[in-house]
């Protein structure tokens, strides 16, 4: 690749490519998801209640509406998928079926929420989601692991602080904070995975354990090169591939 190359990548561009070369150095597997998911995938594996505000209409956008499918008692609608956490759900399955009690997977994607824009929300955004499987991984890993990754695109000076905190698909779990120029800003979620979720996707908690976390790409690219506006990244405009 040549410098004007290098320089005209997208900025979004550029965090996938890190990431992916770091995660897969690490032994992380790709693996994509659909965009255009069921509820199962992106709700109901993942322990999210049916009656969480985040499966409500302002949040979610449905392809069929949730009172079509009661009134066709239907067992899932479809949704443009809220989080890419719907590759860990498709991927531990996976992992069930072929009888896998290891493995490791990153997924980079769009995601969508029925949400008013401004400088900081988009509807369309991009994530990064990845999980490790296996029979002794603990928090530590993923400590571990998330900070290489944030010291590999902010740089080796960057401070990283975990906090506990509270997902459906994760216990214990926790907020991933980047302090950057002064300021600490919450980068993603994760901990290590609800037993549950587990069982859902057909494997045994008392024999594997796993890790999860995701966040967004376009908060770290709005961080790492001062753009002010989360919209610039979507806009079309060729100036932002200066930034």
């Amino acid at each position: 690749m040549n410098e004007y190359e290098k320089v005209s990548l997208h900025p979004l561009t550029i965090l996938q490519n890190q990431a992916y070369d770091l995660f897969t150095g690490l032994g992380f597997e790709v693996s994509l998801a659909p965009e255009l998911e069921t509820t199962w995938y992106n709700f109901d594996a993942l322990n999210v209640p049916k009656d969480h505000p985040a499966r409500d209409m302002q949040d979610t956008f449905y392809i069929k509406s949730k009172a079509e499918s009661e009134k066709l008692k239907e067992d899932s609608s479809f949704v443009l998928r809220t989080h890419a956490t719907n590759t860990t759900a498709r991927n531990l399955e996976k992992m069930a079926k072929e009888n896998m009690t290891e493995g490791a997977y990153i997924s980079v994607g769009k995601v969508f929420r029925n949400e008013s824009t401004d400088a900081t929300h988009e509807m369309r955004f991009h994530q990064i989601d990845g999980c490790m499987i296996g029979e002794n991984i603990n928090l530590a890993h993923m400590k571990g692991v998330l900070v290489e990754f944030y010291k590999k695109v902010l740089g080796p000076d960057v401070e990283i602080e975990f906090r506990p905190s509270f997902f459906p698909f994760t216990e214990p779990s926790v907020e991933v904070h980047a302090k950057f120029n002064g300021r600490w800003l919450e980068m993603m979620g994760g901990g290590m995975i609800h037993p549950t979720v587990l069982k859902n996707a057909g494997l045994d908690p008392e024999k594997v354990q796993g890790f999860a976390f995701g966040g967004g790409l376009d908060r770290i690219a709005m961080i790492k090169w001062n753009i002010p506006d989360v919209r610039l990244l979507y806009q079309g405009d060729l100036r932002i591939n200066q930034f």
